[in-house]
């Protein structure tokens, strides 16, 4: 078997969070594969499921624009090298601008939002610009847009995190949702979004981690049902603990307040991008 880098064991501990000589075994029992050797770490210690997108990495802002009645907004992330540029007056007035561009023009793709006019002039030629007068390089990376069935509720958590929630319901139950999105980053609304082989991989590991037990076959089926369960509703809006009550899901919170979640989009600065090492 090829000896197994350093690399792929720091990779398989940011992904677990297990220590090196737990992670470099699990490669070599797997045979290099960065994916088995995740799964037997999750079947034999337990390790959490990859949060790719808890490793912010890109410095920059997320631009936001909500209509005045409240039907049409935008996210927009605007990423640059360092965070003293992310403080920059004129690059978050940029990141503002772009997202009014999303929500009111509805191009498709970056490069189609960098053909549009701002001010008349092209977003791109704006961009370019804006590298040239601050003397770094930023990069118009990803934008979501959402038009209300309902309302639309946005929260932004500095200039890092942006949410819009499109619900119904009275307003400080769209603020209060937004907040708890931006805290929890819900991965789906509701389990009937979560794709099955995804439930399916899940169901796989819990089986096996369970079968480890060595408990009788009926504790082990109510193991796996049990993690199973628990994955689903920490995945998903509608079945996690709320932010402000964690002792209700966030499905009974609407129940009580007679609201409902029709859709939502958030934006995290720099997620599932791989930071660069400082040197000192």
């Amino acid at each position: 078997m090829s000896e197994i880098s350093a690399g792929l064991v720091k990779e398989l501990r940011e992904l677990t969070g297990l220590g090196f000589m737990e992670c470099k075994k699990a490669l070599a029992e797997a045979g290099g594969d960065l994916k088995k050797a995740e799964e037997l770490l999750r079947i034999k210690s337990g390790a959490k499921a990859t949060k790719a997108a808890s490793r912010i990495a890109a410095e920059g802002v997320i631009g936001a624009w909500l209509s005045a009645d409240g039907k049409l907004g935008a996210l927009v992330e605007l990423n640059c090298e360092t965070d003293f540029v992310a403080k920059n007056e004129e690059f978050i007035a940029f990141s503002k601008s772009l997202a009014e561009i999303v929500a009111t023009r509805n191009p498709k793709e970056a490069q189609e939002l960098g053909s549009l006019d701002l001010l008349g002039t092209k977003v791109e030629a704006k961009r370019q610009a804006l590298v040239q007068k601050i003397g770094e390089n930023m990069t118009i990376r990803r934008f979501k847009r959402l038009q209300a069935r309902g309302k639309l509720a946005l929260y932004l958590h500095g200039t890092k995190i942006g949410v819009l929630v499109d619900y119904d319901g009275p307003e400080e139950l769209g603020k209060d949702l937004a907040m708890h999105v931006a805290f929890a980053r819900p991965a789906y609304l509701d389990r009937s979004e979560v794709p099955q082989e995804v439930a399916a991989d899940e169901r796989r590991i819990q089986e096996a981690r369970a079968k480890e037990s060595g408990k009788p076959a009926e504790i082990v089926a109510k193991m796996v049902e049990g993690a199973v369960n628990k994955f689903l509703s920490e995945r998903t809006l509608l079945g996690q603990p709320f932010v402000k009550d964690d002792k209700q899901t966030v499905e009974k919170v609407l129940a009580a307040r007679k609201g409902k979640v029709n859709g939502y989009a958030f934006l995290v600065v720099g997620e599932g991008i791989e930071k660069a090492p400082q040197v000192h």
